[in-house]
């Protein structure tokens, strides 16, 4: 009875399908991060003077703020952002051009 109802909680909120799409997401960050250090980056080295932006700080006192490593996991959330939103955009017009 306990099995029952714990395959019938699985498949109703489907779990198997969130476990997955963790999995994916962990290794699409991999995948981002990748792209950006290896690809983005090297681009727009000769402007920021190398990897030396991320080690920027920002000193007052005995405080200190380490913009630069904020800043470089920034530009790898936006551009995760922007690959998931273009690949869903993607997903969702061709579930969309099914339906019709």
């Amino acid at each position: 009875m306990i099995l029952k109802d714990y395959i019938k909680f699985l498949k109703e909120y489907k779990i198997i399908s969130l476990a997955l799409a963790f999995i994916m997401g962990a290794a699409s960050t991999s995948l981002v991060n990748s792209l950006v250090k290896d690809i983005i980056m090297p681009l727009f080295s000769p402007v920021l003077n190398g990897d030396l932006w991320k080690e920027a700080v920002l000193s007052m006192g005995s405080i200190q703020i380490r913009y630069g490593a904020f800043l470089a996991e920034l530009f790898n959330f936006i551009i995760l952002g922007l690959v998931v939103f273009f690949i869903a955009k993607k997903i969702l017009k061709e579930e969309k051009i099914k339906k019709k």
